[in-house]
């Protein structure tokens, strides 16, 4: 129960004062009390060593407790309270928070905190502050130093019970290199961190040159260096900021764009300052299901400590992954904007700046700090010098000086007797007085007169420094060298004027890639790949890795095509899914094709063979198979990622498999005893896609067929036939036996179904052809390796059996030739050029 409290009467003499304030001038001062406090004592950083008060406290109060960097972490927790209990009388989350700031590398240029434990990330809070270390980092000894040497001025604390400095020595330049953030009342605050070693190369040539210009400061600080690296795009705003104090830039994250398994994907490995990569993925999501943004398969965020920041954006197939790159740009934080506000105090005044007059006010620190401290370096040596005077004089009559110590009365009047007898100060009797007896030997005495020398020596060359302000700016030039050279690192940030002609190119580009027509090619050793011309593929005289292109069709950029394997299959296959290879003067190959294990699954042991365009148009398919079955197939596509296009007997499989262009080509097999035989395609009836096809050429049981391909004979350069023989009980590809090129035009054509004639004579040990091949001239080979095979010259039909083979070739094709056909369903209408004429060689 509340107990009512009875007021005292007020005494007889008492009289009222009232005094009528009007509320807008009390508001006025109350504001303005309020507004200077924050701006003063929370918002602004000094000008002079870049730092808020409680920044400058959380130092001030680690470098009292010894927390160095060669000594062991403490608990966060100890320092935060340690700051609030003596400095400053805040909340411990303030406090809390600097701290953390200060410890974080992509907050900080130079942090000055070393943190142990969860210091938080760019998208997530740090760990509280008990399950956290910290100790000071290395460049905050550099701030904190010679503090104790008078090089500042303290002020009493909030209690009066302690002294704080109002500044630090700070012999880095904190606020342009580490810049700062804040709001204040009326006014806020935001600089761009920069590189070190640029900024003391610049106070160094300003140190030099004082009336240099914003011009000749950029030489060595073209731009803001931010912690999180990536690019600053546009130099205008920069410039409008060291001029004025205030300007914009653009910040842009740094990406590539890299082949990730079947896709293209944009790869990030350095976002703009102040940005994470939860911020990106959750702009990215919101884009793709609002159908903002289109192209994006999956985002996988890899960051990891080993690896750093790895943001990985698949982009689906028929995309243009630059175009996309610069939607993203445009669309979501991985471009951001920095707007730059100079504001810091100058003599306790809120003060907008530009570069020079930021790097003017911390030279002006430095030269007062170097000054005081010489100062007070020479009064205690000065000090010391007129004890050791003392001692000298003491020591030249040592014996008196005991006399006159034991006569005296007490301490005191041997003070005085001393002081009289020997004209000593005060300060150097009682030195004397309290001086150990061991420090009268003859070795201190020269010990003493060394010393001596030495401080005069001293003393001279700091009454120099006082004296001359010449060498005090050297001094000071020379301090910050070796500051850059201590704490400097490489710069981080890539400056660009603009957005450069590539990422132009790229929003010119459009977003999807068109459906032009192209070429499809399949190599020798079973690299896939797409291309804009193919005039001069397998042409020309030079030779490279995988550039024997044993299929290519005409087909476009968003078209499907049929890939025919060895076991009778057509598997269907997306042309985006290919990569683009550029068409080149040279020789191009295929060496940065896909392989096809990548795109399709093939059974053990099955083969691709050759591509063909999906299409009803034309004259369809010839196949031929080891057991000497020929097959022409009527054009069938049905909506299967795969289906069957001829009916295979046990045992039996396709070795060739080609899209005929006119119907009226020359077929041709090749078997293993050396039988050759060719007739025209159209003596062959065309089947549907479940026949079993019919007698192409007569083998034996003990034989097979090795090759079948189709042939124009009126070929530009002719039609050669490429022959290699060997032993059927060597191991395959370990026996290059010999190899016969021949003009084609010597073997007659025979029936279908019959036995053909006779195309390789064998020699001593040699009873089987292991390769076989026919086509335009000049052919050229591969090995297994994909390493390129010279044949010989082309020989009668009758002239021997060949020239030893170097090494076991594994395919061969001539001038490249495009099985010619209709364009696919929704292609383009405009097709390119055929390239020489000639066959799709298996």
């Amino acid at each position: 129960m509340a107990r009512r409290t009875q007021q005292d009467p007020l005494p007889e003499d008492f009289e009222e004062h009232i005094l009528d304030t009007d509320i807008r001038d009390e508001m006025q001062s109350s504001f303005l009390e309020y507004a200077y406090s924050v701006i003063y004592s929370r918002a602004l950083p000094d000008a002079r060593d870049g730092l808020k008060p409680v920044q400058r406290r959380i130092l001030y109060t680690m470098n009292d407790m010894g927390l160095r960097p060669d000594r062991g972490h403490v608990k966060s927790a100890r320092v935060v309270g340690e700051v609030m209990g003596r400095l400053h009388p805040h909340g411990d989350g303030a406090i809390y928070d600097a701290l953390v700031r200060t410890a974080q590398s992509w907050s900080l240029r130079l942090p000055m905190v070393d943190g142990h434990g969860n210091f938080g990330s760019p998208d997530d809070p740090p760990a509280a502050m008990r399950y956290t270390e910290c100790r000071m980092a290395p460049p905050a000894l550099a701030m904190t130093e010679s503090i104790d040497e008078d090089t500042v001025d303290f002020r009493p604390n909030y209690d009066s019970r302690e002294y704080e400095p109002s500044v630090l020595p700070s012999a880095i330049p904190n606020l342009v290199v580490n810049g700062t953030t804040g709001i204040a009342v009326g006014m806020a605050t935001n600089m761009a961190p920069h590189n070190l070693v640029e900024v003391v190369q610049a106070l160094r040539h300003l140190i030099q040159h004082p009336k240099t210009d914003i011009e000749g400061l950029m030489r060595f600080i073209p731009g803001p260096d931010l912690p999180t690296g990536g690019k600053i795009v546009g130099l205008d705003g920069i410039r409008d900021a060291y001029e004025t104090g205030r300007g914009v830039f653009k910040m842009r994250a740094t990406a590539r764009v890299e082949t990730i398994g079947r896709r293209k994907g944009i790869v990030v490995t350095e976002l703009p300052y102040g940005t994470g990569t939860e911020k990106i993925v959750e702009r990215i999501k919101i884009l793709v299901q609002s159908k903002k943004l289109q192209g994006i398969a999956d985002i996988k965020d890899l960051t990891d400590r080993e690896n750093g920041l790895r943001l990985v954006i698949e982009v689906k197939n028929g995309f243009v992954p630059e175009a996309l790159l610069e939607q993203l740009y445009k669309l979501t934080p991985l471009e951001d904007s920095f707007g730059i506000n100079n504001v810091a105090l100058v003599d306790g005044q809120p003060r907008t700046m530009g570069l020079k007059e930021m790097l003017d006010v911390f030279l002006q620190h430095r030269y007062e700090v170097v000054r005081r401290r010489s100062q007070f370096r020479r009064n205690k040596k000065a000090a010391r010098l007129h004890l050791v005077d003392g001692m000298l004089l003491a020591l030249l009559d040592i014996d008196e000086v005991i006399q006159v110590i034991r006569t005296s009365d007490n301490a005191a009047a041997a003070k005085e007797r001393l002081m009289s007898v020997f004209e000593l100060s005060e300060i150097q009797a009682e030195y004397i007085l309290g001086m150990e007896l061991r420090r009268l030997t003859k070795f201190s005495r020269l010990e003493l007169e060394k010393e001596q020398d030495e401080l005069r020596k001293e003393i001279a060359e700091l009454d120099a420094i006082l004296a001359d302000e010449a060498l005090l700016k050297k001094l000071v030039s020379s301090e910050l060298a070796e500051v850059a050279k201590t704490f400097g690192t490489p710069r981080r940030t890539v400056l660009l004027e603009s957005a450069g002609t590539t990422a132009v190119a790229a929003a010119a580009a459009p977003l999807e890639v068109a459906d032009d027509p192209c070429f499809a090619l399949l190599s020798a050793t079973g690299l896939l790949a797409r291309t804009t011309s193919a005039d001069e593929i397998g042409t020309g005289g030079g030779r490279a890795n995988h550039d024997v292109v044993v299929s290519a069709v005409r087909t476009s950029a968003r078209a499907d095509l049929g890939v025919l394997t060895s076991a009778g299959r057509l598997l269907r296959l997306a042309v985006l899914d290919l990569p683009a290879i550029p068409p080149s003067a040279n020789e191009p190959n295929l060496q940065g094709g896909l392989p096809l294990s990548e795109v399709l699954e093939l059974a053990k042991g099955e083969r691709a063979l050759a591509l063909t365009t999906l299409t009803t148009d034309g004259p369809g398919l010839a196949l031929g198979t080891r057991q000497g079955v020929v097959k022409r197939v009527n054009p069938e596509v049905l909506n299967k990622d795969e289906w069957e296009v001829i009916s295979l007997k046990d045992g039996d499989e396709v070795v060739g498999a080609v899209q005929l262009t006119t119907g009226s080509e020359e077929l041709c097999f090749v078997t293993s005893d050396a039988q050759l035989l060719h007739y025209p395609a159209d003596g062959v009836r065309p089947q549907g896609r479940s026949g079993g096809g019919m007698a192409g050429i007569r083998v034996t049981d003990k034989e097979r067929v090795v090759w079948f391909g189709v042939l124009d004979l009126n070929a530009p350069g002719g039609v050669v036939l490429v022959t290699a023989s060997g032993s059927a009980t060597a191991l395959p590809g370990t026996e290059p036996g010999s190899v016969k090129v021949t003009d084609f035009w010597e073997y007659p054509a025979k029936g279908r179904a019959t036995g053909g004639v006779r195309c390789h004579r064998f020699l001593k040990g040699e009873d089987t052809l292991v390769f076989a091949w026919a086509g335009p001239a000049p052919a050229r080979a591969t090995a297994a390796s994909g390493a390129p095979v010279d044949l010989p010259e082309a020989t009668g039909r009758r002239d021997g059996s060949g020239l030893p083979g170097s090494q076991p070739i594994v395919a061969v094709a001539g001038p490249l030739s495009v099985a010619l056909g209709a364009a696919p369903s929704g292609g383009s209408s405009a097709d390119p050029a055929p390239p020489s004429s000639g066959d799709v060689s298996g």
